[in-house]
């Protein structure tokens, strides 16, 4: 079933165009990836299907248009952004941060069920439940905002750099935990500077270059091909 659809996405601040006549399709189950060098209008993309930032254009979900939605009727129809930077409470604690998440649910076994479900994902959360979120490391502080996303149940998770400034054996946690989301059956739309990263998770690329989508197909297409490979695989 095609979940998200976006058609001529135009997105600008001020006089700059951040984003032109962006086309891009998202299957239930999918995970798609999005990558491009830093200020290609990635993260605008997501903060546009999030209602952070006003567009032009059409972004269709379930088949029903997201124009003039707000930012908690996106939330409450199950599209959860895990932003870029993490921003989290820092002087609350873990536990806390995650019940922020929840608050638009009202079935309290569900949020619980929920907070289960985080905790299994990331074990280490559970250990930290009444530490501050300020005190914990980065990695931790990324576990916890991919934990939060996932406190309202959502159908379709965007995901925002979530590798940024991790160490590889972290990343790798943080990969796994994203495969293992996909399978529970939430939907993916990962923006990643880490492009071989990218390319693991994803069953199809978006290249993303100056607001417009120079390339986009398979994962294991473009991985083949030879502009792709320089540029962002790091391969002659």
């Amino acid at each position: 079933m095609l979940l998200l659809e976006i058609k001529d996405l135009a997105v600008r601040y001020g006089h700059a165009i951040a984003l032109n006549g962006i086309e891009l399709e998202l299957f239930s189950g999918e995970c798609v990836g999005v990558i491009g060098p830093n200020g290609a209008g990635k993260t605008t993309l997501l903060r546009s299907i999030s209602a952070h930032k006003e567009w032009d254009g059409e972004i269709n979900y379930k088949g029903a248009s997201l124009k003039k939605k707000s930012t908690s009727n996106i939330v409450m129809q199950g599209i959860v952004q895990a932003p870029e930077g993490r921003h989290l409470f820092p002087q609350l604690t873990v536990l806390e941060n995650l019940q922020m998440g929840a608050y638009l649910i009202k079935n309290k076994k569900e949020i619980l069920g929920n907070l289960d479900y985080v905790m299994e994902l990331f074990p280490v959360l559970g250990e930290r439940a009444k530490q501050l979120a300020g005190t914990l490391s980065g990695g931790e502080q990324q576990m916890l905002c991919i934990g939060r996303a996932l406190m309202p149940s959502p159908t379709l998770l965007l995901l925002d750099e979530p590798s940024f400034g991790l160490a590889p054996l972290i990343k790798d946690v943080i990969g796994e935990s994203i495969k293992e989301i996909q399978k529970k059956g939430v939907s993916i739309l990962l923006v990643e500077q880490d492009a071989n990263m990218a390319f693991a998770l994803s069953e199809r690329i978006y290249v993303v270059e100056e607001g417009v989508i120079s390339i986009s197909g398979l994962s294991s297409e473009l991985a083949g091909d030879p502009r792709v490979k320089k540029v962002y695989l790091g391969i002659d």
